[in-house]
């Protein structure tokens, strides 16, 4: 990757972002047009060349780029420092929230990649993803206190539901249209309220 890309303005490099995070997240990645990107960047595709030498960089970096930005954001709302877990989703709902209003296309790349089966890119997204969602399952697990859950509850299993079913709620709204931010915000903190329902030990 030419460090250059760096240097080029705040607007100009989220431009690039997020011509290449729609194109991804709309076709597989064989058949994602990088002139399509350079385009909707304003800017040609042998200059987009310039920053990336070839489409596999610029994909890979995208993903890098998802998980910066997401645990900087995350670092900011400070989903790291709660002791509680349904406070950390809450205020984790709200910090993806934002990196979506500013990168929008940003979630469905997400799932779009981590579905991707081209050797190419494939076992490198995996083996990125796979680090990524053991530090946040293995960080959330040791947070949690088992006497605020009901008896006998499997926690490391609650953890992968709760994460499971954002994903599938995640995929079914970006298919074939555009997020409503302001609706999923209101549909996963009515879910994080159902799940404080079933999964805490009822005071006495």
């Amino acid at each position: 990757m030419n460090e250059k890309f760096f240097s080029l303005p705040q607007e100009k490099q989220q431009a690039i972002l997020n011509g290449g995070y729609r194109v991804f997240s709309q076709n597989s990645y064989r058949k994602s047009p990088v002139s399509e990107i350079a385009a909707e960047a304003g800017i040609s595709k042998s200059l987009l060349f310039h920053y990336f030498r070839n489409k596999k960089e610029l994909y890979l970096y995208l993903w890098e780029h998802c998980a910066e930005i997401t645990i900087q954001t995350l670092r900011q709302y400070g989903c790291y420092e709660k002791s509680d877990l349904f406070e950390t989703m809450c205020s984790g709902l709200k910090a993806k929230v934002q990196i979506m209003r500013q990168y929008p296309y940003l979630g469905a790349f997400v799932l779009k990649a981590y579905y991707e089966q081209d050797p190419e890119i494939a076992p490198a997204i995996q083996a990125s993803y796979q680090k990524h969602v053991d530090f946040k399952t293995n960080a959330a697990l040791l947070k949690l206190d088992p006497s605020r859950f009901r008896e006998g509850l499997d926690l490391q299993m609650m953890c992968r539901e709760m994460y499971w079913a954002s994903v599938g709620y995640l995929w079914e709204n970006i298919q074939g249209r555009e997020l409503d931010l302001d609706q999923m915000e209101q549909n996963f903190t009515e879910l994080i309220e159902f799940w404080k329902e079933i999964y805490l030990r009822k005071e006495e």
